[in-house]
């Protein structure tokens, strides 16, 4: 039987593919066909997880949860399924898998192709995300695709990335917000309610993040309806 293994960074990810309780950092059964695995945020984590996945059964891999654009058409809420990742050197998807997944999305959900690109680091300006792009050529980024493509390829089995854009080009979240924010995205409240009476951050800021984490997730809970959580690997993995 072929086992989806999906590695989430971020708790909000990991609840468009189950709304089930979701420890932290180890395997979640879905269903037969798909198995979870909430990491944290960053690659060391999403490669122990996609390691931790392989080693349960997983078949095939996924990188799923939300990107940053890094192209200014890109607006929160349009969906990432790359060609290839840029970690670096030049990481492949398979190709047939991603195509089969398109196709069996909604029509009104904006898809885009193209490169994918890996940051070490959240990238929290707009000089930085043009930076990135003009370096690697890519549309969008994240932390973690990279670290499990490499694992799905030293594994020999297969690897998308399912992606949504939570950020447009023109803003990201500030560096003194990322002081308050858990691995798995959960913020700590005191942390938080300190920066914004210091006005280290802003409560727009906050309002914006939070509209376009709404329309990330919304997109990412259309792929799970529309191809189960397994994201129907059977068919040509």
């Amino acid at each position: 039987m072929r086992v989806t293994g999906l590695v989430t960074a971020l708790r909000a990810e990991a609840r468009c593919v189950s709304s089930a309780h979701i420890p932290f950092n180890e395997k979640v059964q879905v269903n037969d066909h798909a198995v979870l695995w909430l990491s944290g945020m960053g690659a060391q984590a999403a490669r122990a997880a996609a390691e931790g996945l392989c080693q349960h059964g997983a078949t095939a891999l996924v990188s799923f949860g939300v990107a940053g654009a890094l192209d200014a058409n890109l607006k929160p809420g349009d969906l990432i399924l790359p060609d290839v990742i840029h970690a670096g050197k030049q990481l492949p998807v398979t190709t047939a898998w991603r195509n089969r997944l398109q196709q069996m999305l909604p029509a009104d959900i904006t898809v885009v192709n193209g490169i994918l690109a890996n940051s070490a680091v959240p990238l929290t300006g707009e000089q930085a995300k043009q930076d990135l792009a003009q370096a690697t050529g890519a549309c969008a980024v994240d932390m973690e695709s990279g670290a499990i493509a490499e694992v799905a390829a030293a594994a020999g089995i297969s690897f998308i990335a399912v992606r949504a854009i939570i950020d447009p080009l023109q803003f990201s979240p500030p560096q003194a917000l990322l002081s308050a924010v858990y691995p798995d995205g959960g913020v700590n409240s005191m942390r938080l309610l300190a920066l914004l009476l210091k006005r280290s951050v802003h409560v727009n800021t906050l309002l914006q993040m939070g509209v376009g984490m709404r329309a990330a997730r919304k997109t990412l809970s259309r792929v799970i309806q529309s191809a189960g959580a397994g994201l129907d690997s059977q068919a040509v993995v």
